[in-house]
């Protein structure tokens, strides 16, 4: 039986007429790293905070490491740690000012509150930034601090919201090997992202939009149940050949990737690459290749990104 440090049924949010969050049922594995995946506005920030207490659902129950939420919020909060989107420790004092001012927080102090701090310096890599006001940072190390202080305390489940949007490729990197060697110590992470690379970083997933969970699972499982075949087409006039591509009923999208268009296909079409052959503005010299779903193709299929991008075009 999996133990489960998140139990969501049917959560729901309003703001007035407004529906944030719609029926969403979530099940997050102990121990593992579970991402929310979706464009700002479909509702990650708002179902973070409810799973973290600080707002109360208008519909629907909560259950986290064990607390029905939000009536324990209070004493949740003792065994979580929360990195918000927002920087949100204080720019005018250091960093070893702000880590001692959380470390108070939590209740740490004398020998363990110093071992601590100096603990996640060394882990973190601001060995050399100790006296350095947090506004003065760079991105990347304010990042750092950040997820520093949202660990500070050792929380059997942390919520990072949007975590690297405001970093480098590099710090990115750096800071989901952070994530990694935190599950592996036994932490579970739950992280909201619009970054579809990140996303596949996760052990599993939910895709959002506009507050509908519209596919959960793993990056894996949701590529090859996807639903859709993809097609890599390489011909001399790419725009031309998406237009009229896309007012086909069975092609979903079809987007321009440097000198390749990548066409969906719905899963009705039983050979994909007869069917684009028969196509009157596919050349007999086009380069037809039928490849691998991606993460990004699996969010086009699921939400009204198909719908939005055959618009536009």
């Amino acid at each position: 039986m999996n133990d489960y440090v998140i139990k969501a049924s049917n959560l729901s949010r309003n703001f007035g007429d407004i529906k944030a969050i719609q029926g969403l049922d979530l099940n997050v594995e102990k121990g593992r790293i579970y991402g929310f995946l979706g464009p700002n506005g479909c509702g990650k920030t708002t179902a973070i905070r409810l799973l973290t207490g600080l707002l109360k659902p208008s519909a629907g129950e909560i259950q986290v490491l064990g607390f029905t939420l939000p009536r324990d919020a209070q004493k949740l909060r003792l065994h979580i740690g929360y990195m918000t989107q927002k920087f949100s420790l204080y720019d005018d004092l250091t960093v070893q000012e702000n880590l001692g001012f959380i470390a108070k927080i939590y209740g740490l102090s004398g020998r363990a509150k110093r071992q601590r701090i100096d603990e996640l310096i060394s882990t973190y890599g601001l060995e050399q930034t100790t006296q350095q006001l947090a506004g003065t940072m760079s991105g990347g190390q304010r990042q750092r601090l950040a997820l520093a202080a949202a660990t500070l305390h050792k929380p059997e489940l942390l919520f990072l919201d949007e975590p690297t949007s405001a970093v480098d490729p590099e710090n990115r990197r750096d800071f989901w090997e952070k994530l990694f060697d935190l599950s592996d110590q036994g932490a579970s992470i739950l992280v909201s992202t619009h970054y579809m690379d990140e996303a596949e970083r996760c052990h599993k997933l939910a895709i959002l939009e506009t507050g509908i969970k519209r596919a959960d699972g793993s990056p894996e499982t949701l590529m090859e149940e996807m639903g859709a075949h993809v097609v890599e087409v390489a011909s001399s006039d790419l725009r031309q050949l998406k237009q009229s591509l896309l007012v086909i009923p069975e092609v979903i999208t079809a987007a321009q990737l440097g000198a390749r268009l990548r066409v969906l296909l719905k899963n009705t079409v039983a050979d994909p690459l007869a069917f684009l052959r028969q196509q009157k503005n596919i050349a007999p010299e086009d380069t037809l290749s039928l490849v691998r779903p991606s993460l990004e193709d699996v969010f086009v299929t699921c939400t009204g990104k198909s719908r939005q991008l055959s618009k536009a075009s």
